[in-house]
C-alpha cells in the first residue's frame, strides 16, 4: 500500500499534452497597407502569472534601459486537482499486457484508474490589445466548449486515453496605469479543466497454466474427502498468454477418502 514507490508520470504527460495545444500560437504585425511586416511565434512556458508580472515590474518605466521580459508571451500552470465521482468505474477491471521476463513471459497489469479533474490556467501577456485579441481568437474557436487530446498514459501497458479539455472562463486585465512612459501589459487568463485519470502502481504476475478445483458432497471440507477434481490446462500446454490457444478440461472421480493438501501439494 502506501510507501511503495511508483510514478506513472500521468500528471506530467497530461500537462505536456495541454501545453502542446498552445505551442504554435503566432501574431502578425502589418503596416498601413495591410502587408505583414513581422510574424512572431509566441513563447510558451510553464510558469505562474505572478512570475511574469514581477519581471515586468522590474522595468516599470520604458525610459530605463535595464533588461526586462519582452512581450508577447504565454504561460500556463496547474491551479487545482479535484476528484470526479461521476466518472468512477468498477475497480475489478484490469489493463493487461504480456512481456518477457527472467523466467519467461509474465503478465503486467494495472487496475482501472481514478478519475480526476485537473484545472489549468493559461495566461497571455501582450503589450497591445490587438496582439492579445490575435492570440485569443486562435484559441477560442476550437473549444465548443471542449477539445480532446490523446495522452499516452501508461506506455508500458500501451494505455492511451482521450482526454477532453473544457474551457471554463476567459478573463481580461489591463495593467496600464500612469503616463505614456510606463510599460503596459494586456493579460488574458483562460481557465480550463482536463478530465484525466490517475493510475495506481503496476503489478506483475506469472502466466497461470494449470487450474485445479476439488468438489465435495458436503460443505464440511475438514472432515469430508473430495469426490470430484476438475483440472483445466491450456491446449497446447506450451501456450503463453499472448498466444491463440484453447483449453483441456479433465474431470476425475475419487472414492479413496483423501483430500488435497495445499501445503504439500499432494493428496493425503
Amino acid at each position: 500500500m502506501f510507501g511503495t514507490y511508483f510514478y506513472n508520470e500521468s500528471m506530467r504527460r497530461m500537462t505536456i499534452g495541454f501545453g502542446q495545444i498552445f505551442n504554435n500560437i503566432q501574431i502578425k504585425r502589418k503596416d498601413s497597407s495591410g502587408n505583414v511586416v513581422q510574424s512572431i511565434r509566441v513563447p510558451l512556458a510553464y510558469a505562474p502569472k505572478e512570475k511574469f508580472l514581477a519581471r515586468l515590474d522590474q522595468q516599470a518605466s520604458l525610459e530605463e534601459r535595464e533588461f526586462a521580459v519582452t512581450l508577447p508571451r504565454m504561460s500556463f500552470e496547474i491551479s487545482g486537482i479535484q476528484y470526479d465521482a461521476s466518472r468512477k468505474l468498477t475497480r475489478v477491471q484490469k489493463y493487461k499486457t504480456v512481456k518477457s521476463g527472467i523466467d519467461g513471459k509474465v503478465m503486467n497489469f494495472n487496475y482501472v484508474p481514478v478519475p480526476y479533474n485537473v484545472s489549468y490556467n493559461l495566461y497571455s501577456f501582450t503589450a497591445s490589445a490587438e496582439a492579445g485579441l490575435q492570440i485569443v481568437e486562435q484559441i477560442l474557436p476550437f473549444f465548443q466548449p471542449d477539445f480532446t487530446v490523446t495522452v499516452n498514459a501508461i506506455p508500458e501497458l500501451n494505455i492511451k486515453r482521450d482526454i477532453p479539455i473544457i474551457l471554463n472562463s476567459v478573463n481580461y486585465e489591463d495593467t496600464y496605469s500612469g503616463d505614456f512612459s510606463q510599460r503596459r501589459a494586456v493579460i488574458y487568463t483562460l481557465g480550463f479543466t482536463a478530465k484525466t485519470y490517475l493510475f495506481g502502481p503496476a503489478s506483475t504476475q506469472k502466466v497461470i497454466k494449470n487450474v485445479q478445483s476439488d468438489a465435495y458432497t458436503d460443505t464440511d471440507q475438514n472432515n469430508k474427502a473430495r469426490e470430484v477434481r476438475i483440472v483445466i490446462t491450456p491446449d497446447p500446454t506450451t501456450a503463453d498468454a499472448d498466444d491463440d490457444f484453447g483449453f483441456t478440461t479433465t474431470i476425475s472421480n475419487y472414492t479413496d477418502g483423501k483430500k488435497y493438501n495445499t501445503t504439500t501439494d499432494s493428496d493425503e
